[in-house]
């Protein structure tokens, strides 16, 4: 899907491969892996290929994690906080709306501060939590990357499916090249799809890999 609209080649990569060096982005996807036993996340995060995507990350490369990829992010200690139970404490899946809370990150530049976005979501435990600290810096430091919100673009707590605090649907890392969230913007690439919103996410990645080529 991502080779298919963004125009770039795709290699999968297997959990026990450890060698990145020729690419320039990762993205972990969503999906349950290991059977989200224990922790959704937990247990990925023991994978070969992570300590390789920690030193990716670290080099200043892109890391996007949709969904599980987000969980997966926040267990390796890539992104801070931590996903739980949604709180209704049932499975989730529906399309809803996010707004766009900063364009300065490599993946949502071609977006505009306060868009909203159609994209679905698909999970059990999309509830965002952390510290009072963790939330602080977060805010002080702009890394909250999109907010579930109303068609309208107002963020209430009708808007919030899953319980996260503060309706946070995505954040990035202090260096701005990680990215974490949980809808799915592979899954709304096209209109055939119900929604061609989530698109936009991967176009500005290509306009910042081009622009760093």
């Amino acid at each position: 899907m991502i080779s298919k609209h963004v125009g770039q080649p795709v290699d999968f990569i297997w959990h026990r491969d450890t060698n990145l060096s020729t690419y320039d982005a990762v993205i972990i996807p969503g999906g349950f892996s290991y059977g989200d036993y224990l922790r959704a996340g937990a247990l990925a995060r023991f994978s070969p290929v992570m300590n390789s995507v920690r030193k990716f990350a670290d080099s200043g490369r892109f890391v996007l994690g949709i969904c599980n990829g987000f969980q997966i992010l926040c267990e390796a200690g890539l992104l801070p906080g931590a996903l739980i139970r949604n709180r209704d404490l049932y499975f989730i899946c529906e399309h809803l709306f996010v707004r766009t809370e900063t364009a300065d990150t490599p993946f949502t530049n071609e977006l505009e501060r306060g868009s909203v976005r159609r994209m679905p979501i698909a999970h059990a435990e999309g509830n965002y939590v952390c510290d009072d600290a963790t939330f602080a810096e977060l805010k002080d430091n702009n890394r909250i990357v999109f907010r579930y919100c109303d068609k309208e673009g107002r963020v209430t707590e009708a808007a919030n499916p899953n319980g996260s605090r503060d309706n946070i649907a995505g954040i990035c890392n202090r260096g701005r090249n990680v990215l974490g969230l949980m809808p799915h913007p592979e899954r709304a690439c096209e209109e055939l799809l119900g929604s061609s919103d989530g698109r936009d996410i991967f176009d500005s990645l290509q306009a910042t890999l081009a622009a760093v080529a």
